[in-house]
């Protein structure tokens, strides 16, 4: 009577939030499903609403008196950018329910560290001056979720909480050759993505095209800005946002990799955020056309460098993994 009692006077706020766990699974549900909606509105050939209404136009009437590659690079932006998205919320789900559950405080600053990249990239706006009204209240909605689960975690953790645990890493003495060749690429991949998220936030803050673009296009800077000059904040902002998911993605691969043990979730969501990320980075090239080999050049060695990466980092049997270790990541 007395548990039943106890139980019945918890808020109801109190109760949704509890250790902090759940909000943080519904900031990794949310950035997945936003990504997904990303890929959907990108395959139907839709723009958003309110992008229709700060350019005058939708994709269609764009297209007519444009270029169909300008809306089709619009697009391809967009895609990208979904996948990133669903990649960052797959390892968000993963650090919250395996290491952060188990008390360990780097996935806790594993967390902090890309939240704060994340979040803060749609402050790039600034830097070309279209504020994406959805993406602000997507971004206010989602922050303070986000905020909570963190604080109500961090009571959770085990041991040392400074942010220092970030540099005490485990020893890879007991690995085999094959298994640290494996680490040592995943470390390259996660490196290359941040040096990319934090190149692309730039140049879409800055120059916004590449040579590669304007050649796909058909079209020069000027001549874009002709047909509207609400583009090139749009397409700025498509392309700031996607280096800003890269940098996120790049930042938590590279502390999971150096912490987390090679268990059966490890393996399989490194393999569906990986994958969703180049499926939608490169199909969405091959599916408009955009197929120049120097511009593919990175992602396709990304691809190369990770899948290898992957397959030897997994190449020891769960049986060879101490049962501690099998009991924290399975």
């Amino acid at each position: 009577m007395k548990k039943t009692q106890a139980i019945e006077e918890r808020g109801f706020v109190d109760a949704l939030i509890g250790d902090g766990f759940f909000p943080l699974a519904l900031t990794g549900v949310a950035l997945a499903g936003a990504g997904g909606f990303a890929l959907f509105l990108s395959a139907t050939g839709h723009f958003l609403p309110h992008d229709v209404a700060y350019l005058g136009l939708d994709a269609t009437q764009l297209s007519r008196v444009s270029n169909p590659r300008l809306v089709n690079f619009m697009f391809h932006d967009r895609a990208a950018f979904g996948g990133s998205l669903i990649a960052v919320g797959l390892l968000y789900l993963w650090l919250a329910e395996f290491p952060l559950r188990a008390g360990q405080a780097w996935a806790w600053w594993t967390l902090a560290l890309s939240g704060t990249a994340g979040f803060g990239s749609f402050l790039s706006y600034l830097g070309y001056g279209y504020l994406d009204t959805w993406h602000g209240l997507a971004t206010l909605a989602l922050l303070p979720v986000f905020l909570v689960g963190m604080l109500r975690t961090r009571r959770q953790l085990q041991g040392d909480r400074n942010w220092r645990v970030l540099f005490r890493l485990p020893s890879w003495s007991k690995l085999s050759a094959k298994v640290k060749m494996g680490r040592g690429l995943l470390l390259v991949y996660g490196a290359g993505l941040v040096a990319a998220g934090l190149t692309i936030s730039i140049v879409g803050m800055t120059t916004v095209f590449v040579e590669t673009d304007l050649a796909y296009i058909g079209l020069t800077q000027p001549e874009i800005c002709g047909v509207s000059d609400r583009l090139l904040p749009i397409i700025a902002h498509d392309r700031a946002g996607f280096g800003g998911g890269l940098l996120s993605i790049g930042l938590m691969v590279i502390t999971i990799v150096l912490h987390a043990p090679v268990t059966r979730s490890f393996r399989q969501v490194m393999l569906l955020s990986g994958g969703a990320g180049f499926m939608a980075a490169i199909g969405v090239h091959v599916a408009v056309g955009y197929l120049n080999l120097w511009h593919l050049a990175p992602a396709a060695a990304g691809a190369v460098i990770f899948f290898t990466g992957w397959g030897l980092s997994c190449s020891d049997s769960p049986s060879q993994l101490s049962p501690e270790i099998q009991k924290a990541g399975a």
